[in-house]
């Protein structure tokens, strides 16, 4: 059975993001719809049993609140059977692995928001959503597969219809899809700028024929030249721009069509000489002259240019350091739309640039000495430097480590006011909050650690009461006084106004030191009994929590080992086991009877005298013997003679149901003849034409032919009331007479 295209393209993320430890995916079916372009009910209800479907991913899902698949857990297999199998095309490393996961972000990424401040920008078609948008990432995946460095695409051979065109034909091929569907797609990539097809001039005038080029891949490799030609200079190419702009990007400084019109040249036709279907493009990193001692290829770095020299091979989801990536950039390795694949870190030596490693170690080291000192005018985000301003002083007295600690610490307090306040409203709030605090100490110039004052008490909320929005008192989306609050010290006024009264009531004698202290010791039993009381509150309330859970457990348990019981329940009829109490093969016959004796009925209801049960009896036995004969020559015909049981049985209730449909059919033609449906019939066309005037005949005739369906099908209905009836009569007939019999010798 052939997949769909989310399908096929949900196996290709999947593998991407396969980790080379385990070969596990756990992904949840939200994210991977993210990854699709689909909605999450479109990823349980079709993509997930599609992928069971296909044989080609095992899906093991973690059931949500609600019963809906929440969590998956995957393993492609053909990659989890190649895994031991040395010289496999699909065992692939942690390097070729972290190539294709990035050529996939580079595509498709729906992007993020890490909690360090990082952002992963969206991929080409990580805005992409809705109808269509899991075919479009598939095609242009394949394109960008099939492109080579000029970013041209080897067009199919052969004869193809003139009216698509070669384009067309190459991406139908690709996608194993029809020719209409495949230029719906083109023309869709198309039109937001991820796929050209020009037309060279050639010198009679005449435009020559249709190419396909992906302008990102020729972008990306001019780029990785551009910078492996500027490295000496200190200059590290980025190759952001190359990205399609999505949300909250920056659209580049120059149109990809320009740039590939400039790179394409006027020299090849449409079968040029270039990556051939299916190819891994070899890498160009030895076309540099600039690269000696080292190897020179995207993804290398020394051993100790960094804590982590891993991430700089295999860049699984984790942060590269600044060196590494700076490297890596220089060399032009850090666009994953080349196509190369990352190599293996060295075990020592380190890369070389020009004459010498020095030149790019020198430009990171400069780099990092220009931002050791940061500003909060610096910040690139308005609500930090909203947030951050009452303390600015304090900030810039921070390294810069403690900057990027303190940045995920106000982010996660501007999180948590998000949810309180307006999103918009939340640096206003932190500020306010910020310049309280510094109120409450005296200034900035008398905080001696401002990292530990920032982290244990700047930015920490301190509610005075159970209200979440509460703040030393104040509501943090009004900015009154909190009301709850108020409402304890109202309740612990009035405590203390009670036990003072009782207190001068019963020690009217005593000295008013006295009263005092019984009075505050009073107090203290009381605030130490409320507290008792709600620490019983709480545990009645866990203790509930707990049996509900126990109870939903062990109904949970119940319904398990009911539903594995029935699952593994013989066949009633055949005893086959785990037939769930009924195999299909007797499923398939009991259905065939039913509808055996429905065409029974029919026949009989119309034909025979429903007051004589012997005329009945005669007439069943009769229709029973004509629609069996009739049920077994037409499955002979359809099935044959020498047919496989099962499927004899399979065919057999659809042979049964058509002649219950012909029995229905005829006994309704038989009845729209009878005395009440043409009486009805009548009557209700006289009354159309009393109700219309002359001239609606036409309506007249409708209303009366519809009047006498519904009456055919009453009396229909009647007539097999009836029939069940007598027979249920006339099976209790003899029953009856024998227990007058046995009454009468007893």
């Amino acid at each position: 059975m052939e997949a769909s295209d989310p399908v096929r393209l949900a196996a290709v993320v999947l593998a991407s993001r396969t980790p080379s430890e385990t070969g596990v995916v756990e992904i949840r079916a939200r994210e991977l719809g993210r990854w699709l372009g689909l909605s999450v009910s479109r990823v349980r209800h079709a993509v997930v049993p599609g992928l069971r479907r296909s044989g080609v991913v095992d899906v093991e899902t973690l059931a949500g609140e609600f019963g809906e698949d929440w969590g998956l857990t995957c393993r492609v297999l053909p990659m989890w059977e190649a895994q031991d199998k040395v010289g496999h095309p699909l065992r692939l490393t942690k390097p070729e692995l972290a190539t294709l996961l990035r050529l996939m972000e580079a595509l498709m990424a729906p992007g993020w928001a890490h909690r360090d401040g990082r952002v992963t920008p969206a991929g080409l078609l990580g805005a992409r959503t809705g109808h269509g948008a899991a075919t479009d990432r598939l095609a242009l995946l394949l394109l960008v597969l099939e492109a080579g460095e000029t970013g041209r695409v080897r067009l199919c051979g052969g004869r193809v219809n003139k009216r698509y065109g070669r384009p067309v034909a190459t991406l139908a091929r690709l996608l194993g899809r029809s020719l209409s569907q495949a230029e719906r797609v083109l023309e869709r990539l198309e039109g937001v700028g991820l796929v050209e097809r020009p037309r060279r001039q050639t010198v009679s005038g005449m435009r020559h024929v249709a190419r396909l080029v992906v302008p990102a891949v020729a972008a990306a490799h001019r780029g990785r030249q551009g910078s492996a030609d500027a490295a000496g200079d200190h200059v590290v190419g980025d190759l952001a721009g190359t990205a399609w702009p999505g949300e909250g990007s920056t659209p580049p400084k120059k149109p990809q069509v320009s740039e590939v019109h400039e790179a394409d040249g006027t020299g090849d036709g449409d079968l040029a000489t270039m990556a051939s279907l299916h190819t891994d493009h070899s890498s160009v990193a030895d076309a540099s002259s600039e690269v000696a001692g080292g190897l020179g290829f995207s993804g290398y770095a020394d051993s100790g240019s960094c804590d982590r020299p891993e991430y700089a091979c295999a860049h699984e989801d984790q942060a590269v350091k600044a060196s590494v990536a700076a490297s890596q950039r220089a060399l032009g390795g850090d666009d994953p739309l080349r196509g190369e694949n990352q190599g293996e870190c060295p075990g020592g030596g380190s890369p070389t640039v020009g004459s010498g490693s020095r030149s790019r170690l020198t430009v990171v080291d400069r780099a990092r000495g220009q931002q050791q000192q940061q500003r909060v005018a610096d910040l690139g985000d308005l609500r930090l430097q909203v947030a951050l301003a009452p303390v600015a002083y304090l900030w810039g007295q921070l390294r810069r480590g403690q900057q990027a600690v303190a940045v995920r610490a106000v982010e996660r307090a501007l999180g948590d006011l998000s949810g309180i306040v307006e999103a918009k409203a939340a640096p206003g709030v932190l500020a306010a909050r910020l310049a309280d605090r510094l109120e409450e100490v005296g200034g900035e110039a008398l905080v001696r650690d401002p990292m530990g004052w920032l982290l244990g008490r700047g930015l920490v909320q301190r509610p005075a009461c159970p209200d979440l929005r509460c703040d030393d008192g104040i509501r943090l989306d009004s900015g009154t006084d909190c009301p709850t609050c108020a409402n304890i010290v109202h309740m612990r006024r009035a405590l203390r106004a009670r036990v003072a009264s009782r207190v001068e009531a019963e020690m009217q004698a005593s000295d008013p030191a006295a009263r005092r202290a019984e009075a505050e010791r009073r107090l203290r039993e009381e605030t130490v009994l409320d507290e008792q009381r709600a620490q019983v509150r709480r545990a009645r309330a866990a203790r509930e929590v707990e049996h509900r859970q126990q109870a939903i457990a062990r109904r949970r348990a119940l319904e398990e080992g009911s539903e594995l019981a029935r699952r593994q329940a013989p066949c009633a009829d055949c005893g086959l086991p785990g037939s769930a109490g009924l195999c299909p093969v007797c499923s398939y016959r009991r259905r065939t009877e039913e509808l055996v004796r429905e065409a029974i009925d029919l026949a009989v209801a119309v034909r025979a005298d429903l007051l004589d049960a012997d005329a009945i009896d005669d007439l069943t036995q009769q229709c029973e013997a004509d629609t069996r004969a009739l049920l077994d020559l037409a499955c002979k015909r359809a099935c044959g003679a020498d047919a496989d049981p099962a499927w004899a049985a399979f065919t057999a209730p659809e042979v049964a149901q058509q002649i219950r449909d012909e029995r229905r059919a005829a006994a309704l033609r038989r009845l729209l003849g009878s005395q009440e449906a043409v009486a009805e019939g009548d009557a209700a066309y006289e009354a159309c034409l009393r109700l219309r005037g002359r001239g609606s005949e036409a309506a007249a005739e409708e209303a009366a032919d519809a009047a006498g369906r519904r009456t055919a099908e009453f009396l229909l209905r009647q007539r097999l009331g009836e029939l069940h009836a007598a027979r249920r009569r006339a099976a209790a007939a003899p029953s009856a007479v024998g227990k007058v019999l046995a009454d009468a010798a007893a």
